[in-house]
């Protein structure tokens, strides 16, 4: 069993083309055993915004606190603390705000970065 507090994960930057403002705190993954799935922490900046991207697999977001955008089927959809997203596979994606944004996002395991790489 691993238990861990979202306050005290380590954020890493994410060094994606098209990320402004955006770390990542890897929750839980294949390194803690995980066999299936990955969640990953993101903190968004105001004025921020993660890559305009799709992949070949889907997600499940949870908005932890703050307010903004995402973008969804070619329209940009207001989001806010308590919300929760399916987005679907090949579905393109992005998430964006003005006042700072808190998500957790729920991913396959063999894809935990979901192309978005802490750091590197």
């Amino acid at each position: 069993m691993i238990i861990r507090n979202i306050n005290a994960a380590t954020e890493k930057p994410v060094a994606m083309d098209g990320a402004k403002g955006v770390q990542m705190a890897m929750m839980v993954g294949r390194d803690d055993g995980a066999p299936h799935f990955a969640m990953r922490a993101f903190r968004v900046e105001g004025g921020g915004h993660t890559p305009r991207h799709a992949h070949d697999y889907e997600h499940e977001v949870f908005i932890v606190e703050g307010e903004g955008e995402v973008l969804l089927d070619g329209a940009y959809r207001p989001i806010r603390a308590g919300d929760v997203l399916y987005v679907p596979a090949d579905s393109e994606h992005q998430f964006r705000t003005d006042s700072g944004l808190r998500f957790l996002c729920l991913v396959p395991v063999e894809r935990n970065c979901g192309g978005v790489t802490p750091g590197s």
